[in-house]
């Protein structure tokens, strides 16, 4: 649902100066909800917490937007599939974790409805420059997974270390803001002070942000990296859903088959159908 809320901002803001209100929103809602201060140590932890910072909600998201301008929607939406694979390989490298084939096979039926669902009838169409972007906001991501699961191993409370990183986000933010000419001016707060920015930053920092960082890094310690990875097929089908409701865009059949694919692929990666199969009855 950011989508939405991105895009009626886009009006008003540019997105460097949408990311960083958002994420420092975010970090103080955090604050506001455990001000207790994270004692790291020992202090080479700390490259972890920038790491994450830098990964998760600097280079991700400006690699996302950045891709946009260079290709389309639904080409960006296409290959950000390929997180739950890149999770995977960076996880058998760093910690050897094994993997079946029901997890590729349903990783590649859900790609196969993220396609139906982001091209919807349309004509696929490369652009190099924007398409390789968009690998690179998938990679980054994967990387983060895996910066948030070793991070977990610490003992830390997930708010706090959600917390961290988005202090680290935040300042890693503050020099792109200074190239792109953002400015902290009379008009800037004009423009927070209208009801309809004012909702849709509120959103974006204190759900998106605060909220679904902080359940996203608790499933990844949960779950694992690679686990988790695999609901970001879900994305496409709750933003289709939300656009209908929202926007009132049209669903069309290509979505409907798109989303039975996923939600098939899902269910096969995580091997869920076999635990309904065996699940007790009565």
């Amino acid at each position: 649902m950011t989508f939405i809320s991105t895009k009626i901002l886009l009006n008003s803001f540019t997105p460097v100066e949408i990311l960083f209100i958002r994420f420092t929103t975010a970090f103080f809602a955090l604050w506001l909800v455990c001000p207790h201060r994270l004692k790291v140590q020992p202090r080479s932890r700390e490259k972890y917490f920038a790491a994450a910072g830098l990964c998760g909600t600097t280079l991700y998201y400006l690699l996302e937007n950045i891709a946009l301008t260079y290709t389309t929607a639904s080409n960006v939406g296409v290959l950000l599939s390929v997180i739950p694979f890149f999770t995977a390989l960076l996880s058998r490298i760093a910690t050897g974790e094994k993997l079946r084939l029901p997890f590729f096979v349903g990783c590649l039926i859900a790609m196969a409805g993220i396609v139906l669902i982001e091209m919807n009838g349309r004509q696929l169409r490369l652009n190099p420059a924007g398409d390789l972007l968009a690998v690179l906001a998938a990679l980054v991501w994967a990387v983060y997974s895996i910066l948030v699961k070793k991070i977990s191993t610490y003992g830390y409370r997930t708010v706090q270390t959600t917390r961290r990183t988005f202090c680290y986000g935040v300042l890693f933010m503050v020099p792109v803001l200074f190239f792109s000419g953002a400015r902290a001016d009379a008009l800037l707060f004009a423009r927070l002070a209208e009801p309809v920015n004012l909702a849709n930053l509120a959103f974006l920092g204190l759900v998106a942000s605060a909220v679904c960082f902080v359940t996203w890094n608790l499933a990844v310690k949960l779950l694992g990296p690679v686990r988790t990875s695999v609901y970001t097929y879900l994305g496409p089908v709750v933003t289709i859903s939300a656009s209908a409701l929202i926007l009132h865009e049209r669903i069309t059949p290509l979505i409907v088959a798109g989303t039975a694919l996923v939600l098939t692929g899902l269910l096969i990666s995580q091997n869920l159908f076999s635990k309904l199969r065996h699940a007790p009855t009565g």
